[in-house]
Formats: C-alpha cells, sequence, structure tokens
C-alpha cells in the first residue's frame, strides 16, 4: 500500500521505526496499542483506516506516547487500562499491570467453580487479598454471580484505583474495600468460603534480574519481599485464621518458592494441597483447603 505522509499507516510506520531504534520488544504492537487507544477504535480496525489523516492534535499526543513508551513505560500506563481475562481495568502506576498468568488463576478457579462448590445460592464471601487493580477480586464477583467480594490493600492509592474499577461495572453493592495491612482492619468476624492473593513475592534480591519497564515504573510494595519466608508464614497464618471450614485458598507465588509455601501451609493445617501449573509449566499457584468441619 503506497503511505501517504499525514496518514495512520505514516505515523504508524515512523513510531515503530522510532521504537525500533530504542530497543523496545514489541515496538509495531506497543505503536499499534497506543494508536487504537488514542483513537478509541479496536486494534484489528486500524488496518482497515491506515489512509486516515490524522488531526495535528493527535499526532501531538501520539509523539508524546510514543517518545513516553521508548523510556520504557509499559503500554498499560501510557493509555491508563489493560485487558484481563473478559474485562478491562483501569490501571495506574499505584497498582500493578494485570498478568496473563494471573488471568490463568480466575480462570482456574472459574473454570472449577461447580467442583468447587461456588455456585451455591447462598452468598460466596471471597477476598481478594493484596488486591492491587482488583483484577482478581472484581472478575470473580462478576464470572459467580452469588458471590459478595472483599478487596483490601496496603496501599490506599491501590484500593481508590480498585473502587473505580467496582464502580465502572457497577459492583458497588457486591464489594467491599479496606486499606488494611494483611487483616488489621478487616472486621473479625468476616470469614471466607475463598480466599485469593497476588501478593509481593519477589525476593529484593532478584531485583537486578527485573526488566526495568517493571522496576523502574511498578510498585515495589506489591512486587517485592525482603523475607519470603517471614512475610508468607504471617500472610497464610492470617488466611487461615480466616477461612470457613472447607474454605478455599488460590495463591499466585514465586515457582521457586513454592514448594517452602506448600511446606508452610500444611505445618498450619491446610488440607488438600496443590501445586498448579502455569501455561509457561511453571508451578505459579498454591491451591489448598482448610479443614472441613467435623
Amino acid at each position: 500500500m503506497a503511505e501517504q505522509p499525514g496518514t495512520l499507516l505514516y505515523y504508524l510506520k515512523r513510531s515503530t521505526e522510532f521504537l525500533e531504534k530504542k530497543e523496545i520488544p514489541n515496538p509495531r504492537v506497543d505503536a499499534e496499542w497506543i494508536l487504537s487507544d488514542l483513537l478509541n477504535l479496536p486494534r484489528i480496525k486500524l488496518y482497515s483506516q491506515f489512509e486516515m489523516p490524522l488531526g495535528q492534535k493527535e499526532i501531538d499526543i501520539y509523539r508524546e506516547r510514543i517518545v513516553e513508551r521508548s523510556k520504557r513505560k509499559p503500554v498499560a500506563y501510557i493509555t491508563g487500562k489493560k485487558g484481563f481475562h473478559k474485562f478491562e481495568y483501569l490501571v495506574t502506576e499505584d497498582v500493578l499491570i494485570p498478568r496473563p498468568e494471573t488471568e490463568e488463576l480466575v480462570d482456574y478457579l472459574w473454570k472449577k467453580k461447580e467442583e468447587l462448590s461456588f455456585t451455591e445460592p447462598s452468598p460466596l464471601q471471597i477476598w481478594d487479598l493484596c488486591s492491587g487493580s482488583g483484577c482478581i477480586g472484581l472478575s470473580l464477583t462478576q464470572l459467580l454471580p452469588t458471590s459478595v467480594v472483599t478487596l483490601s490493600d496496603l496501599s490506599e492509592k491501590a484500593i481508590a484505583v480498585s473502587r473505580r474499577n467496582s464502580e465502572k461495572y457497577n459492583l458497588d453493592e457486591r464489594t467491599n474495600f479496606y486499606v488494611s495491612d494483611l487483616d488489621a482492619e478487616i472486621p473479625k468476624e468476616l470469614l471466607f468460603d475463598l480466599i485469593v492473593s497476588n501478593p509481593p513475592y519477589i525476593p529484593e534480591s532478584e531485583k537486578p534480574e527485573i526488566m526495568p519497564d517493571v522496576l523502574d515504573y511498578e510498585p515495589h510494595l506489591a512486587l517485592f519481599v525482603s523475607d519470603f519466608k517471614e512475610f508468607h508464614k504471617r500472610l497464610l497464618s492470617v488466611i487461615f485464621s480466616r477461612l470457613k471450614p472447607g474454605g478455599k485458598l488460590m495463591m499466585e507465588t514465586h515457582p521457586l518458592y513454592i514448594e517452602e509455601l506448600e511446606e508452610m501451609a500444611k505445618g498450619l493445617g491446610f488440607i488438600e494441597t496443590k501445586k498448579i501449573l502455569d501455561s509457561s509449566k511453571k508451578e505459579r499457584f498454591l491451591f489448598a483447603e482448610a479443614p472441613h468441619s467435623s
């Protein structure tokens, strides 16, 4: 196709070349996502609009955003949103960008909902602990119609983002929010059928191995732990005390430490523990149950 200056295709090609020179992975895909967001067009529709002229304001904004990406700012923070499972959530630099692996956690629970007794008519009480954007808890709330979700995070700014995401999907009547260090601010009488968590789990010693896109922009509070064992012992202890008899836990974790985590869980009294693989065949998730009442 002939490339006319001033058209969508012209700026898409220039932007791709610019990002390529800056050694950005997948430069064409990133340039397309940023442009499709700016024009409010599905990415696939760009291909039928290549000859469309861009206005000066659109060109200026597009250039600014491409420069941001060239500095390794993640696309999700540039567009302010990220697709996750069947949904799309607002994100800011106060929350982690939802990951494809975390979608797998949601998908596992959704697909096994009957087997795990998540379809009972009584309200299913879910707690999304270290909730960030709320992507796990809010997705499960929409996928499991009888559920009510409590979202908690140590970061007040993260809770503000998850509130906005709840409002976006009109879930206010089925959601509760707490700025809380683990369960410190959660009402004492509240127990849960399902606790889900994607807590910080990367040891600080691994910081040098982390991509600059993540290290320079995403909140370290949600990523790193100074002592994996100490933090997770406290975390699992709180979870165990907050599950109803027969309640379930599903947690994302570091594949290199999952054996240790499973042993901790068993030591606390969890039963039916199971390590679950992600799509890369890494042991990414720990599933466990609280004992059933006698």
